[in-house]
């Protein structure tokens, strides 16, 4: 019973994002830069949700980008806005905790 109620809560793995995580992702949280100062992911950059238009320029020719913020909700608008601007190698990686979890 112990087993099956662990189960249950215990974080799932995200294969895609683990996979996405050994090739070298250009990290980009979307939180303000308020939230960024207080914790994210060695090496990602914080480029905010409401400033992603006017920053499409630093998202150009990069691959294998993964987005993130507090809950995920924010980084799947922001996957949304460079999908809609035709740049399409975007995952939503959910929490910053999340993708700090798969970071080698």
């Amino acid at each position: 019973m112990f087993n099956f109620l662990k189960s249950l809560f215990a974080p799932k793995i995200d294969m895609v994002l683990a996979e996405k995580m050994q090739a070298k992702p250009f990290l980009v949280d979307v939180r303000t830069p308020m939230e960024f100062a207080n914790g994210h992911p060695e090496g990602s950059v914080n480029i905010p949700l409401n400033t992603i238009q006017s920053n499409l320029v630093r998202f150009k020719n990069k691959k294998n980008i993964i987005l993130f913020c507090r809950s995920g909700n924010r980084s799947g608008q922001a996957a949304g806005i460079l999908r809609s601007k035709g740049i399409t190698d975007v995952y939503n990686g959910g929490s910053w905790q999340n993708v700090q979890r798969y970071m080698q």
